[in-house]
């Protein structure tokens, strides 16, 4: 039986969503899934169709909840791209959007991510194995990937390939 996420909409319209797991536990999605994902939350930004602020209430052992707000416009447009398509008060739902602003999150940081990822006029292609390695490896207790464990993950060689071995997104 799937885990339910309580959601609560604020007289403001905020949304919060009580999570009964913590954001490591979230499961892997299909790297098929996050691609179209990624896909849909493009082109609602680009559609500035800007989401409600989301605030996700995990539950930590030490008791007090850790609270993860999605204010900023693009990324409450892209989770509101994913609550429309799939829904945020699925725990699979949850886990895509996650992971989906996780990977933004971190090519943003992670500057030795450059080489699996090309920033073109049609869109951004993202190597297979980036894509792979983003579906399924698990969230940190902060809800973003953990940037040593991604490297290890990814320190397998990569297929060659060059521009055709990467998956488009728009």
């Amino acid at each position: 039986m799937p885990l339910p996420i309580r959601v609560a909409e604020a007289p403001n319209g905020a949304l919060t969503y009580a999570i009964p797991l913590p954001p490591e536990r979230l499961p892997p999605v299909a790297p098929r899934q996050l691609l179209a994902a990624w896909e849909l939350a493009r082109e609602a930004a680009d559609r500035q169709q800007w989401g409600k602020p989301r605030r996700l209430l995990f539950p930590r052992a030490e008791g007090e909840p850790m609270e993860l707000a999605i204010a900023d416009r693009d990324a409450a447009a892209w989770a509101e791209a994913i609550d429309s398509a799939v829904g945020l008060d699925t725990i699979g739902g949850l886990s895509l959007c996650l992971r989906l602003l996780a990977l933004v999150e971190i090519l943003g940081r992670a500057p030795w991510l450059t080489a699996l990822f090309a920033v073109t006029r049609q869109g951004i292609d993202l190597h297979p194995a980036l894509l792979s390695a983003a579906a399924a490896m698990p969230l940190d207790g902060g809800a973003r990937f953990d940037e040593t464990g991604l490297r290890r993950l990814l320190s397998r060689p990569l297929p060659a390939g060059g521009a055709s071995s990467l998956g488009r997104i728009a």
